[in-house]
């Protein structure tokens, strides 16, 4: 048969990064992330897989990010035995990521079965353990940049430096068909923008069949930042919410590489008492990891110097065990918070976030994409009210987003990436992008002089089948684990945790308990069934 592709992730939405390729050669992945956004969106990763995992062959990882990689650990439980194949600086940071993973799972299952339990529910088990990662970790071979590798008859691969974190990489692969012509596909992975701290510019081959595009900012264009001048707005930002040692500022930040840019410009800041003389916890197991992580690879990132080390300061405080985390809580004011993880969604930014979020002297900064229906979303969209760990929070901190630290091209980059690996005889599938994203970047490259039918949006579990010129979508029974449209948006869940939060606010507010009685009776008889005949 023709080789095949089959969208098993970040197609209509920004997450669970997960493509299949079947030929008569091999059956193998590009990436195997984990969902993350709304409940519906992650209920999918206690779901099958839309395959079989014992009839992988191999895995090609893009980068250590868990919306990439983070259900590997799942496919090795439930039987792929195969290699995992990546670069060595992602090896590095998976060693210690998918164990970190695992334990969070563990950590929050068992944190959500005791609520179960009392409620009378059925409790669950986590994703995977921390077994089931140290397995895949087993699994790990790591392979040069712009080396050609064979991992089995018919197909071979080579990595290209991405420019998005350490060991990021876009991969070219070439497959043999039945009709004994070959296939070169080319996955982008997630591509940095120019000039990016550590990095240098993404690099990828030219004159392929197919592109496998991700367009994260695809409808987003920034400003370019010099050092001085990305600085320069941290510093204000952080001065604004100190406020000369009178506030606290928390900062929910993804452990890799995002931590270890906000701590090279801090140091740089404080060096320079450009900002209050403030503690700054470092309040991440990952984070602290992945930085040390970085100081290993430091002679081969760009634009980091001895001087600039972000692993010694002496306002810097690295805080490993729980204890040293909840010592934090006694610090009233002039300290800087950093934990991750970067959406709110899980570890210790939550637990900081349920302390500080009510207290108008602190100030949230996002320095990140938030993903529709996350906790970072949430506060980012101004809601008054959120729900931690199954309690109701009042939101009166100050709610900040200080976008410029994105490791994501922008529109205007993702569309010079994409024009320079032309010419490509086949098709163009845009991915790992929201619809209006998506869209956009559609639109760019059509006006760009890209024909209409050859820029292609798949739609989650599409599959299309690969000759040298053209995809062919198939006409397989199966259907979407869920529809495309509830990829990109809020789900009931949301809903509900909002309209508990609108009952409570209308029932605090009423004048006085008849009023309040009269609310509850209102909702009563909404919630009652219509027993009248048709």
């Amino acid at each position: 048969m023709r080789p095949r592709i089959k969208f098993c992730g970040a197609a209509g939405t920004v997450t669970g990064s997960c493509f299949w390729i079947k030929s008569d050669a091999a059956s193998f992945l590009v990436d195997c992330g984990m969902y993350q956004g709304s409940k519906t969106l992650k209920e999918l990763n206690y779901g099958d897989f839309p395959f079989s995992p014992a009839d992988i062959d191999f895995v090609l990882l893009t980068h250590a990010h868990i919306d990439h990689s983070g259900l590997v650990p799942k496919l090795v439980k439930h039987g792929f035995t195969g290699p995992i194949f990546t670069t060595e600086g992602t090896r590095d940071l998976l060693a210690f990521m998918w164990p970190d993973s695992a334990y969070i799972q563990e950590t929050e299952v068992k944190f959500l079965n005791r609520r179960r339990e009392q409620k009378g529910i059925k409790t669950v088990t986590p994703i995977y353990d921390q077994s089931d990662a140290h397995d895949a970790i087993n699994q790990i071979k790591t392979i040069d940049y712009a080396s050609w590798t064979d991992p089995m008859a018919g197909v071979r691969m080579r990595y290209w430096n991405a420019g998005h974190i350490l060991g990021s990489a876009s991969i070219e692969v070439e497959i043999a068909d039945s009709a004994g012509e070959t296939i070169r596909l080319l996955f982008s992975g997630d591509i940095g923008p120019e000039h990016k701290l550590f990095h240098p510019n993404p690099d990828a081959p030219d004159s392929i069949d197919f592109l496998v595009c991700e367009a994260t900012y695809g409808d987003r264009l920034k400003t370019p930042l010099s050092p001085e001048m990305r600085r320069d707005r941290l510093a204000a930002a952080i001065n604004e919410a100190i406020r000369s040692g009178e506030g606290v500022l928390v900062v929910p930040a993804f452990s890799v590489e995002r931590t270890q840019e906000l701590l090279i410009d801090i140091g740089i800041l404080l060096r320079e008492k450009r900002i209050h003389d403030s503690l700054v916890f470092l309040d991440s197991p990952l984070a602290i990891k992945a930085t040390q992580t970085f100081a290993l690879y430091a002679d081969d990132l760009e634009d980091v110097s001895h001087s600039d080390t972000f692993l010694f300061n002496d306002n810097f405080v690295f805080t490993k065990d729980a204890d040293e985390s909840k010592r934090i809580n006694a610090y009233k004011n002039n300290i800087i918070i950093i934990a991750a993880s970067g959406m709110c969604e899980a570890g210790r930014i939550r637990h900081h976030l349920k302390r500080r979020l009510w207290n108008p002297n602190a100030t949230v900064m996002m320095v990140g994409y938030q993903a529709p229906g996350t906790l970072g979303a949430l506060l980012l969209n101004g809601k008054k009210a959120v729900r931690i760990q199954g309690e109701t929070v009042k939101v009166r901190a100050t709610i900040t987003d200080l976008d410029v630290y994105s490791g994501h091209a922008d529109a205007d980059g993702l569309e010079e990436w994409v024009l320079d690996r032309m010419p490509v005889r086949g098709n163009v599938f845009l991915v790992h992008g929201e619809p209006s994203s998506l869209d956009s970047l559609r639109s760019r490259l059509i006006t760009a002089g890209l024909s209409d039918e050859r820029v292609v949006i798949p739609e989650l579990d599409n599959e299309y089948e690969l000759s040298p010129q053209r995809a062919e979508k198939t006409k397989g029974d199966t259907k979407p684990r869920i529809a495309t449209a509830t990829a990109s948006r809020l789900d009931w869940h949301n809903d509900l945790a909002q309209l508990s939060l609108d009952i409570v606010d209308e029932l605090e507010g009423a004048a006085d308990e008849r009023s309040r009685q009269i609310i509850l009776r209102r909702l009563r008889r909404a919630l009652e069934k219509d027993e009248r005949p048709d």
